[in-house]
């Protein structure tokens, strides 16, 4: 899921959740394509293997990394940078005497593509941006490391804590292929309403709770001739961070999970899916959304943002990261929790919050090993608070920034996170079938914000286009249970 992780080529900025391009088979959704055609090893069984050569173990090389051996790491270097894993393999290079092989890269799929289908993968992967790797197909060829070593590990700071038992619960189940743990999701991604703590101080506006109080503090917005809302128009299924997650709240995981799982009826039997999709009709009809919205970017919204054009725009923590260079310095960024709406089947305060930026280990790379330890390093504190000062982003390591001064986006990400406890939400729909949520529900979404489709023609072609993937054999299905 995930994913999705909006920050590649076309100026998206989070992991694993933005735009796939359907243009090359294996990058995109998971349909019959690339790797079955080209994968090495035809797929059957013996694929399946991922025995990686081992050295000798010790106390501190649990996983019999090679002395000496080459590393190779493929970094995304989108939104979050690729400086962080940089850092880290400085670490690995020390230790293990090795040289470690770089690239930085916004095509992480196109180029990766013919490497795989070559037998010559890298080693380690941030497989991130809008041409990212189908890993469902990957996993299905044994074309991924199954990182249960890596977990069973001792980690770096805790030899008597094993690498998961220091990760997020979360992690650990959105990391699977079936029963297989062969992704490893780094960074842990707070989605919701972000917004100006300064601007809303300066005009006495309080952050509401219920989607009755936003459309209230939304005329009271417009009235001081600013937008409400802004958000990234040739990029609709932005909003849909929010929108989906309003869904599950209100209407509960339980009914959300029929919505994943591409149930009939899952969007036109839920009453929340007709309050959400009706409140943004209503914000839409009203004209609280930035005139000229539907033509931007997400860099161009954000830009409109930071100069106060705007009030709320939907995204992920990583926008922090990604907005720098035209944030102004007292903007006192924040994210607030979802709204309240009615029915609620989720208590206020609850939060989406989910992995992301997935990290994947190649079986058929020379240095698999090195590339498990090279993620061990990464879990460690010390890269993990490398992490949140040079990206402004969480990592999936527990508990990792306690005693930090961290930055005002990511102390808001990090003051909701802890505020919403158990209450957080994990959505898979735009991971599982991202040609559907990106492409056919983000082209219905930007409509409904413009104007052009009303609530309820929304509801029923959404329902239509899940079906039809539904009942597309070419496209692999996935059920959730929880």
């Amino acid at each position: 899921m995930g994913s999705t992780s909006a920050h590649d080529n076309e100026g998206l900025g989070r992991r694993n959740l933005i735009k796939r391009s359907a243009a090359l088979g294996l990058i995109a959704v998971p349909t019959m394509g690339f790797l079955s055609a080209c994968a090495t090893g035809g797929g059957g069984d013996d694929d399946k293997k991922t025995d990686a050569p081992k050295g000798e173990t010790s106390e501190k090389n649990p996983l019999g990394v090679k002395n000496g051996v080459a590393l190779e790491a493929f970094i995304f270097k989108g939104g979050l940078g690729d400086q962080y894993a940089k850092d880290a393999e400085a670490d690995f290079k020390a230790v293990y005497k090795a040289e470690v092989k770089h690239t930085g890269t916004q095509e992480v799929g196109p180029k990766l593509t013919p490497r795989f289908a070559g037998g010559n993968p890298p080693d380690v992967i941030d497989n991130s941006g809008a041409g990212h790797l189908d890993m469902n197909k990957l996993s299905s060829q044994g074309q991924l490391q199954d990182l249960a070593e890596l977990l069973d590990a001792p980690s770096l700071d805790d030899p008597a804590k094993k690498v998961r038992d220091i990760i997020h619960p979360s992690t650990l189940e959105k990391g699977k292929h079936g029963d297989v743990f062969d992704v490893l999701y780094y960074a842990f991604t707070i989605y919701g309403t972000w917004y100006s703590q300064k601007l809303l101080d300066d005009k006495g506006w309080t952050y509401p709770k219920t989607l009755d109080e936003m459309v209230t503090l939304c005329g009271e917005i417009k009235k001081e001739g600013i937008a409400p809302w802004t958000y990234a128009g040739k990029y609709p299924y932005y909003v849909h961070f929010n929108l989906f997650a309003q869904i599950a709240k209100i209407g509960g995981m339980d009914a959300w999970m029929e919505i994943d799982n591409l149930q009939p009826n899952a969007w036109t039997g839920n009453d929340a899916v007709k309050q959400v999709v009706e409140h943004y009709e209503e914000l839409a009809a009203k004209k609280y959304f930035l005139e000229g919205s539907q033509g931007l970017t997400h860099i161009q919204s954000q830009t409109a943002w930071n100069k106060r054009k705007a009030v709320f725009i939907p995204n992920g923590s990583w926008v922090e990261n990604e907005a720098a260079p035209t944030t102004p310095k007292d903007f006192g960024m924040a994210v607030g929790a979802l709204f309240d709406g009615s029915g609620d089947k989720h208590p206020h305060g609850t939060l989406r919050a989910e992995p992301s930026e997935p990290y994947i280990v190649a079986s058929k790379g020379k240095n698999p090993r090195g590339g498990m330890e090279l993620l061990r390093i990464m879990l460690s504190k010390k890269h993990a608070q490398n992490f949140a000062t040079k990206v402004k982003s969480l990592t999936c390591v527990v508990d990792a920034t306690e005693g930090m001064t961290l930055s005002p986006g990511l102390a808001s990400a990090n003051k909701v996170f802890k505020e919403a406890g158990e209450n957080l939400l994990s959505l898979q729909l735009q991971e599982w079938y991202p040609a559907l949520t990106d492409e056919k529900l983000g082209g219905l979404t930007g409509q409904l914000l413009t104007g052009e489709l009303k609530a309820a023609d929304w509801i029923k072609k959404a329902q239509a286009e899940a079906d039809k993937v539904a009942k597309d054999d070419s496209v692999t299905k996935f059920q959730r249970t929880s």
